[in-house]
C-alpha cells in the first residue's frame, strides 16, 4: 500500500483537487456546468494526447536502443564539466514541450546520466530551448534581446547541474 501511495501520490492529490472542484462547481452551477467542464477536459486531453504519445514512443525507442550505462561516459557522475555541457547542449536542442522532454529525462537517467546532468538538461531545456528562442523571443522581442537573454542564462544549467552533484541528497532513477 505504501509503494502504491508513493508511486501515485501526485495522481491522488490531483484527483482529490479535481473532485473538490467538480463538487464546488456542481453546488454553484449544477450538473450541466460539470458536464461542460468534463467536455473541455476531454478536448484538452485529445489536444495533448498526440504529443504525449509521441514523447512516450520516442522515450521507449531510445530506451531500447541505449544499453544501461551507455551514457555514463558522456553524462555520468565522472564526466565532470564536460557532461554538464553535453546535457546543457542536449537540453537546448530538445524540441517540444514537457511531454517530450520529461520522458527523455527518464531514458537518460536509465542510460547512465547522473542527477547533475539531468538537472542541467531540464534547466537548459526550460531556459534556452531553441524552439522558444526562435518561435517566441526573437520574433516578438527582437534578435538582440533573444541573444542577450540566452548569453546571460547560458551558464545557469551548468551551475544548477554542478550544485545538484554536490548536494548530499540520495536519489535513484525510477526503474
Amino acid at each position: 500500500m505504501t509503494s502504491f501511495l508513493r508511486r501515485h501520490a501526485s495522481l491522488l492529490v490531483i484527483g482529490a483537487i479535481a473532485s473538490l472542484g467538480a463538487a464546488a462547481l456542481w453546488q454553484r452551477d449544477g450538473g450541466p456546468a460539470v458536464g461542460r467542464a468534463l467536455y473541455h477536459a476531454w478536448e484538452l486531453f485529445l489536444f495533448i494526447a498526440p504529443s504525449l504519445l509521441a514523447g512516450m514512443l520516442l522515450a521507449a525507442a531510445l530506451r531500447q536502443l541505449m544499453s544501461p550505462g551507455a551514457l555514463a561516459r558522456w553524462m555520468g557522475a565522472e564526466s565532470g564539466w564536460f557532461g554538464l555541457a553535453v546535457a546543457t547542449l542536449a537540453g537546448m536542442l530538445t524540441p517540444g514541450g514537457p511531454m517530450a522532454a520529461f520522458p527523455l529525462v527518464l531514458v537518460l537517467a536509465g542510460a547512465g546520466a547522473d542527477r547533475g546532468a539531468l538537472v542541467a538538461y531540464i534547466t537548459s531545456w526550460t531556459l534556452n530551448g531553441f524552439q522558444r528562442v526562435l518561435v517566441y523571443e526573437a520574433p516578438l522581442l527582437g534578435p538582440g534581446f533573444a541573444i542577450l537573454r540566452v548569453v546571460i542564462t547560458l551558464p545557469m544549467p551548468l551551475l544548477a547541474g554542478w550544485i545538484a552533484r554536490r548536494l548530499p541528497i540520495a536519489w535513484e532513477p525510477p526503474k
